[in-house]
């Protein structure tokens, strides 16, 4: 590893002040991907500022009805909060679906945002990699690319984002609360993450010298009908290979409002509206979900390894749809799909 220096932010604005006044400098709280990678001599930064003892541990209503959370609430204490498992059990359930309980312990909520996507190239600096060094290529594209993506890819890069809990907070709609030196902006959790394009080294629209402060929630947390199904090789501390973040509002047997967000299959938790606005005013039956699937894969493509996660994503949405309209969400204790 790496010598670097290290310092304690006593506040945000501290925080923002020490992140803008040296180039390389990153933020740490819980670590838990970031010290990976600069074992790997993937990350160098110059210093490390520690922001986990910033006041920003806190699970808050807001005036609105929703839930506003801080950015070094631990994903642990998070899943396990009682207004998110009364109220957000999918992002729960997406929580408890990820990592070990001993990372989960450690991760962060802004931590959790902020994992770069995982790619065994990315990884080994002894191979091409634009996210590491770009404009020197691609190795997945021809290589080894089972657990890569298959929608919003580009010549540039078919890494995926790796989080479980952003799966759910895109199909939740939430909105990242951020700070720099200009001030503070709320991002949509849609545009948080970004797609590679020609620019596959930047993972997200923060800015370099900016630091999450919060995740805001609004008031529809779903909680009634929804699943989060992930598929992976193992049942426990494995990546998913395509992963459904499901939730529906039922009048009857008829969908008036339905979310969909999948992991695994792009650079970036992967939203449709249209294929949620297929779903409304439908019948939450087999025939509807299999229309929404398809809406949601039409641009898939594979690359060799990964043709098969095109159909496995699409049986993976009718199921975890199904489960969603039957009340019957994947359990994370019980991994077997039902």
């Amino acid at each position: 590893m790496i010598n670097f220096q290290y310092a304690r932010a006593t506040d945000v604005a501290d925080a923002v002040r020490r992140i803008a006044a040296e180039k390389g400098a990153k933020f740490i709280a819980g670590g838990t991907n970031l010290l990976d990678l600069m074992k790997e001599d993937v990350e160098r930064p110059a210093r490390l500022i520690d922001i986990s003892r910033l006041p920003l541990d806190k699970v808050e209503e807001t005036k609105d009805g929703g839930l506003r959370i801080g950015a070094v609430v631990p994903n642990s204490d998070l899943a396990w909060h009682p207004l998110i498992e009364q109220r957000y059990p999918l992002l729960s359930s997406a929580i408890l679906a990820g990592a070990s309980a001993q990372l989960r312990n450690m991760a962060s909520t802004g931590g959790n945002l902020l994992q770069r996507t995982r790619c065994l190239y990315f990884y080994d600096t002894a191979t091409p990699c634009n996210k590491r060094d770009p404009g020197s290529g691609c190795s997945a594209i021809q290589g080894l690319n089972r657990m890569h993506a298959i929608l919003g890819t580009s010549e540039s890069c078919i890494a995926t984002h790796p989080s479980d809990m952003c799966v759910a907070l895109a199909a939740l709609e939430a909105k990242v609360h951020v700070a720099g030196p200009s001030g503070e902006r709320d991002i949509a959790f849609a545009d948080f993450h970004r797609l590679p394009g020609d620019t596959p080294e930047r993972d997200s629209n923060l800015g370099l010298d900016e630091i999450i402060t919060a995740v805001e929630l609004p008031a529809r947390g779903f909680a009634a009908n929804y699943s989060y199904l992930k598929i992976r090789d193992r049942l426990s501390y494995a990546f998913a290979l395509v992963s459904v973040a499901a939730a529906l509002e039922l009048d009857g047997n008829t969908i008036r409002e339905a979310r969909l967000a999948l992991g695994g299959v792009a650079h970036k938790p992967w939203r449709d509206p249209a294929a949620e606005a297929a779903l409304r005013g439908k019948a939450a039956n087999e025939a509807a979900f299999e229309q929404a699937a398809g809406a949601l894969l039409r641009d898939a493509k594979g690359f060799g390894h990964n043709n098969f996660k095109i159909d496995l994503a699409r049986r993976a949405i009718v199921r975890a749809l199904t489960q969603a309209a039957r009340g019957t969400p994947q359990s994370q204790s019980d991994k077997r799909i039902r």
